[in-house]
């Protein structure tokens, strides 16, 4: 709208701006309303056995889409003739309109060419207006139909979701800042959030708040998975009875599907212990399952366990909880105390088992707004009730985290603290501490006399070279390394210690092949070699070298040559 107009100055575009995100928000709410509307036309299509008008399959398809929201509908065609509520909410399909939504209000605050960036209340307040807009007029259209809207469940939850998902699409276009909180905010809380510290701890308690939380979902759903193997032969008797042909199988099957993210909120509600109601008149738990349920004849309802008392593998749905739990400590220590973090650079215990606390808080809000969106009535009297009480399942998941996740996160830092033990010499990565102590320094073997006579009695220039040929090489001249090989030649010697073809002087210039040692003789090591490597095994015969210059250069002196190998 603003492309062919890239003049316009900052005032004369802000209101194509705001036109621009008011019209974001209504397409957002067309094509949540389009999708849900083109699906319900294609099986009204394909249903040979149809009874409705496409009037009829339109005015689903805007009941779903307002269910979708969290707004309860009013189902007339009833057996009994008495209007039936249905307010559980296909968790699956609400995810289509919060992220329209999401996307659409960051999406308007995003830098383009030629288009002026509104402000952020006022891609807000124009993206949510137009999406409600919208959802005024499908409401109103849908108000004479087979399932008509609660008008008061339009307000709450329905705008709310609205709101918050827009609300969270500006956040995120804003970079998920942390900013200041009101004026009116107590002063407490603006010295805490500048304190660099809290901000890192609230950010380490809400990742480990949702990592509690979606290890509880999954937890759930893997319960409803073996439960579902368990009864498959009821479940499958279910859903050949409610669908005739094809079209309907698919129906049916695709109504299972957005309803598996509310099963799995379900089983995280049964593994926590309150578990969930079956009507007003029955309730299942792990411990037991009592009261007579009104059970609808469903797939996924199918999977229920037996009535009466618990059992052994009714009680293990309890691992969920302890995974969750343990998910919390885990994901707390691994901010508070990293792997390898020395001690003063990790967090206090008060500050481990403050932020855990937190993480529990988030984990049980979390999971009680979960439960709350996952049930809800199906109909009147013993229908009125149906799924987890969000109150309870928040309690439980609070009471789980907070048990198993404070101790825990503190035992983890303890045990990721501790002081380490003895390293040995053999262990990788020691490299003269043990403990983070220097490793004592071996002391040198006593030298006998006759070595030190012998030492003593190597000719003065000789001495001079091997000192002047440590001095060009950093004074760290290397002996070569024994391969632990015997018998190798010149070339072994040359390609391990590098020099190692080179004779001391006095000794002959061109030495022959080493020969290996004969059996009842002991080798003789000669002096030099002994005082430099004092641990060699028994049988070593090292070579005499000398400094590391040239052969060449050495025997280009016939007098440091020494006597020729033929003499």
């Amino acid at each position: 709208m603003t492309g062919s107009s890239p003049s316009l100055s900052a005032e004369q575009g802000r209101p194509a701006v705001l036109a621009y995100a008011l019209l974001r928000g209504a397409v957002a709410a067309g094509l949540g309303v389009g999708s849900i509307a083109v699906l319900v036309l294609m099986l009204w299509i394909s249903s040979p056995t149809s009874d409705s008008s496409p009037g009829g399959a339109l005015h689903a398809a805007a009941g779903l889409w307002l269910l979708a929201h969290g707004a309860e509908l009013i189902r007339a065609g009833t057996l009994s003739g008495v209007p039936a509520p249905v307010g559980i909410v296909p968790l699956l399909l609400a995810v289509v309109p919060v992220w329209l939504v999401h996307r659409a209000a960051r999406d308007v605050l995003v830098p383009e060419e030629g288009r002026p960036v509104p402000s952020e209340a006022g891609a807000f307040t124009m993206v949510v207006t137009g999406y409600l807009l919208v959802g005024a007029a499908v409401a109103y259209y849908g108000r004479g139909g087979p399932l008509s809207v609660h008008p008061p469940s339009l307000l709450f939850p329905a705008a709310l979701v609205v709101v918050g998902a827009a609300a969270a699409g500006v956040w995120t276009a804003a970079g998920r800042p942390v900013g200041p909180p009101p004026s009116w905010a107590p002063v407490s809380l603006h010295e805490a959030l500048a304190r660099g510290r809290f901000r890192e701890h609230a950010g380490t308690a809400c990742r480990t708040a949702a990592a509690g939380v979606s290890v509880l979902l999954g937890g759930g759903a893997l319960l409803v998975a073996v439960a579902l193997m368990w009864h498959a032969h009821p479940a499958q008797q279910s859903f050949v009875q409610l669908s005739g042909d094809w079209a309907g199988r698919v129906s049916v099957f695709l109504l299972a599907l957005v309803l598996v993210p509310n099963a799995a909120v379900w089983g995280a509600a049964y593994g926590l212990g309150p578990g969930f109601a079956l009507g007003t008149a029955s309730t299942v738990t792990p411990l037991a399952f009592s009261g007579r349920p009104a059970l609808p004849g469903f797939p996924l309802l199918a999977a229920m366990p037996a009535e009466g008392p618990g059992t052994v593998l009714n009680w293990s749905a309890a691992g969920v909880p302890v995974a969750a739990g343990a998910t919390v400590a885990w994901f707390t220590v691994r901010r508070a105390a990293p792997p390898g973090a020395a001690r003063e650079d990790a967090w206090s215990p008060g500050e481990t088992a403050l932020t855990a606390a937190l993480a529990a808080v988030g984990c049980g809000a979390g999971t009680a707004v979960l439960a709350a969106a996952a049930g809800g009535p199906l109909g009147t009297r013993a229908l009125a009730e149906f799924g987890p009480v969000w109150w309870l399942t928040g309690a439980a998941a609070l009471a789980w985290t907070a048990l198993l996740g404070i101790p825990g996160a503190l035992l983890l830092r303890a045990w990721r603290l501790r002081e380490p033990g003895a390293v040995t010499d053999t262990e990788e990565g020691t490299e003269g501490e043990t403990a983070g102590k220097p490793r004592p320094e071996r002391e040198p073997e006593p030298v006998p006399a006759s070595v030190s006579a012998s030492a003593s009695a190597v000719p003065a220039p000789a001495r001079a070279r091997e000192e002047a040929s440590r001095g060009s090489h950093g004074g760290d001249r290397r002996w070569w390394r024994w391969s632990g090989r015997r018998g190798g030649g010149d070339e072994e010697g040359a390609a391990q210690g590098g020099d190692s073809g080179a004779v001391s002087a006095g000794a002959p210039a061109s030495r022959p092949a080493r020969r290996p040692a004969a059996a009842t003789s002991t080798p003789v090591t000669p002096p030099a070699a002994r005082m430099a490597v004092p641990d060699q095994d028994e049988g070593f015969e090292p070579y005499d070298f000398l400094p590391t210059d040239p052969w060449h250069e050495r025997t280009a002196r016939p007098e440091e040559a020494g006597p020729s190998g033929n003499s």
